[in-house]
């Protein structure tokens, strides 16, 4: 037992520290990272841990446990981009240690180790583990209330007498799921409803007590629920479910996706396509598994129905993407964990898992080290910052022409406490004629036109670097007037 429990531990602080490598030299990736930093950050300025908000304004689109998280890091590490993605390593660290326990139950140590290993060397696992995002406290909760609706699936004795234990995973779960990201976290829900379809068990009912559970969970829901509608009138329920769930199934959102019928048409394919490059480079094996898979259909064996509860889980995420409008690579991860498992079941090569494991670990790391930090180099709201950082006073106000970019507010709110105005150029020239001290943000280009002869005291700062949100180049001038 102790040597399981270090071996469990050690596993899991090598995965917090390969997930944390080179997080602290690219600056925060526009839109989402910046919006999910700098919202945790005014949660503790305001003393408000409910309704999370983005420079003085609302932000109704996500739920807050991935806020609360950051908050912990900041009050470990200090408010900084380190701080900002740690939890989603601890996140995937927590999803690979599910994965591995789940995996020996089921197939035994090889099982449980490579699927943890196949999960935490996927190319979408490496980029999403580094991020200030919420995605990774998703799919530690999907994990874990798949694991234990298997649980309550199976009819061993060892489970029967731990059923209650693992109810009370399954709907915790589910609430916490929901509290990361949303209802897609209740997706476990119907993999449990297909199986009980597939089996035709009529016990299975009664062993989740569904309507029981369902209670619990909404009841941990509503702890921060209820204060949230409250406190914003409703708008919770009618943007963050209506416009950012209900939305995104019918139209495109911030241009993820196709909004024409054909368009649509052509898109649906889309998941298991970019499955060869997100589940990389385990995806080589996915046209052999599939063939084997459908070889052996109806067979059964040990832990007979394993195969089918992965497969029906990860095919009902695949499914609810493709029929959904907007798209973006990342939003099956939460099936990753169920395809790791049934990978490494199937994958009887020991040499094609070392191969492909040893790869992608050299890869990981060189993009870590090397590739990291000269990245870093081409994040304009940082550099503008860091020029500009001697000059910055709390009591200034800022705002931004064209580049209005959510690592603006970031960064800049390190050193000044205003918000970001969005301006224009006519705004601009009367924004910066106001008194005190102020500075904007713009392009070149227009800074040279707008403010041709400014006064001898004023500074300007101009840096070039990538609009990632835009995929363009930008040449930017900040323009500061000290008082």
């Amino acid at each position: 037992m102790k040597s399981a429990t270090r071996n469990y531990v050690l596993f899991f602080l090598v995965c917090v520290a390969f997930h944390v490598l080179g997080t602290w030299s690219v600056p925060l990736v526009d839109r989402d990272e910046p919006r999910f930093a700098e919202a945790s950050r005014e949660m503790i300025e305001r003393g408000d841990y409910i309704v999370p908000r983005f420079n003085n304004q609302l932000r109704l689109d996500k739920p807050p446990l991935a806020y609360w998280a950051q908050v912990a890091s900041y009050r470990i590490f200090g408010q900084n981009d380190f701080a900002a993605r740690f939890p989603s390593a601890v996140a995937a660290a927590l999803v690979a240690m599910s994965i591995l326990a789940w995996g020996r139950q089921i197939g035994g140590d090889r099982v449980g180790w490579w699927a943890a290993i196949v999960f935490t060397l996927s190319l979408q696992t490496f980029l999403h583990a580094k991020a200030a995002v919420a995605d990774m406290w998703l799919v530690f909760f999907v994990t874990t209330a798949h694991w234990a609706g298997y649980q309550l699936i199976e009819n061993r004795e060892s489970r029967i007498e731990n059923r209650g234990k693992w109810w009370f995973v399954f709907y915790i779960s589910l609430a916490f799921g929901f509290l990361a990201k949303g209802p897609i976290a209740w997706t476990p829900l119907l993999t449990i409803g297909a199986m009980k379809c597939f089996l035709r068990d009529v016990a299975l009912a009664a062993r989740f007590k569904f309507v029981r559970g369902i209670l619990l969970m909404l009841a941990i829901v509503a702890l921060w629920g209820v204060p949230a509608l409250i406190q914003t009138h409703g708008e919770f329920l009618q943007i963050g479910i209506g416009r950012h769930v209900i939305g995104r199934s019918f139209v495109t959102m911030e241009s993820h996706g196709l909004n024409s019928t054909g368009g649509y048409l052509l898109l649906l394919p889309f998941y298991f396509l970019t499955i060869f490059i997100s589940f990389f480079p385990w995806s080589i094996k996915v046209p052999t598994l599939t063939k084997k898979l459908w070889r052996e259909r109806g067979q059964t064996a040990d832990g007979q129905y394993i195969d089918s509860y992965l497969l029906v889980g990860a095919a009902i995420i695949f499914v609810i993407f493709t029929v959904i409008k907007t798209k973006l690579p990342h939003y099956t991860l939460p099936a990753f964990p169920l395809l790791a498992l049934l990978a490494t079941r199937h994958i009887d090569s020991e040499r094609f898992l070392k191969s492909a494991a040893t790869f992608a670990l050299c890869i990981y790391l060189a993009l870590a080290f090397v590739a990291a930090p000269l990245a870093g180099r081409f994040f304009p709201a940082k550099q503008l910052c860091q020029q500009a950082e001697g000059e910055l006073r709390p009591e200034m106000e800022f705002g931004a022409i064209d580049f209005q970019e959510p690592s603006l507010v970031w960064y800049f709110r390190t050193r000044v406490k205003g918000w970001m105005a969005p301006l224009n150029q006519k705004s601009a020239s009367e924004f910066m004629e106001k008194g005190g001290a102020r500075f904007v943000v713009l392009p070149t280009t227009l800074a040279t036109t707008l403010f041709p002869n400014p006064p001898a005291t004023w500074k300007t700062f101009s840096t070039r670097g990538f609009n990632v949100a835009k995929g363009k180049d930008v040449d930017l001038t900040l323009v500061l007037k000290p008082d």
